[in-house]
Order: C-alpha cells, then structure tokens, then sequence
C-alpha cells in the first residue's frame, strides 16, 4: 500500500493549512491512521491519530488547532491544521496500517506504510 501525502507549503503565522494523504493498492483495508512530524534537529513525534472506528488522539501541542479526519470510502486522510504557529514547522509524514488480501491465496498480510513527507513552513 502507497501513501501520497500533499498540502504542505509556507503560510504566515494564524494561517491554516490542509494535508491529505492518499492511499493506494489492491485489496488493503485501513485500519488506524496517523500523522507525524519532524522538525529539523528533532525526533519524528506523532501529531495526530483516528482509528477506522473514528476514535482520535492528539499531541498536546496541537490540541484545540490541529483535527485528523479519514474518508474511508475514498481512502483518504486528512489533517486539518489551524492557528500555525511557527514551531509546527516540520515535514509532515502520513501513516497508515492495515492489511492487505493476496487474492490467489486468500492470505492477508499486515502492512505499515508511510508517506513520503510534506514539508510545511510557518513564518513568524
């Protein structure tokens, strides 16, 4: 399963942005999803989370800015992220984990995918 991850880019501080993250491939289903980040010098943290069940948690530090959502239907996610701040800034990554059905065996398979990253700058 492949991620594509896009909506990144520079706005002021107070701004807003939206990333999605789409997922592709056969046979998969999505369970949780997540969005992380990292800021240069910094370790990746998790920003964001939502169960296939619509369950959601968030990092501290976004609490009150940031919402996560999915379309399940379009196996889309997306982070909403509002009132930025220059020290969201940080390339953000999609995270996606499930299972996929190889449809020769019936078999089905765990995955853990990532997008390739967005890059998203806040200025002061």
């Amino acid at each position: 399963v492949q991620l594509q991850a896009s909506g990144g880019g520079l706005v002021q501080a107070g701004g807003s942005l939206r990333l999605s993250c789409l997922a592709s491939g056969r046979h998969f289903s999505i369970n949780a999803v997540a969005w992380y980040r990292q800021a240069p010098g910094k370790q990746r943290e998790l920003v964001a989370g939502i169960t296939r069940g619509g369950a959601v948690n968030y990092a501290d530090s976004v609490k009150g800015r940031f919402t996560i959502s999915r379309d399940n239907a379009k196996n889309t996610m997306y982070l909403q992220m509002n009132s930025l701040k220059p020290e969201d800034t940080a390339v953000y990554y999609c995270n996606a984990e499930g299972f996929q059905i190889d449809v020769r065996t019936t078999r089905s398979s765990d995955f853990n995918s990532w997008g390739q990253g967005t890059l998203v700058t806040v200025s002061s």
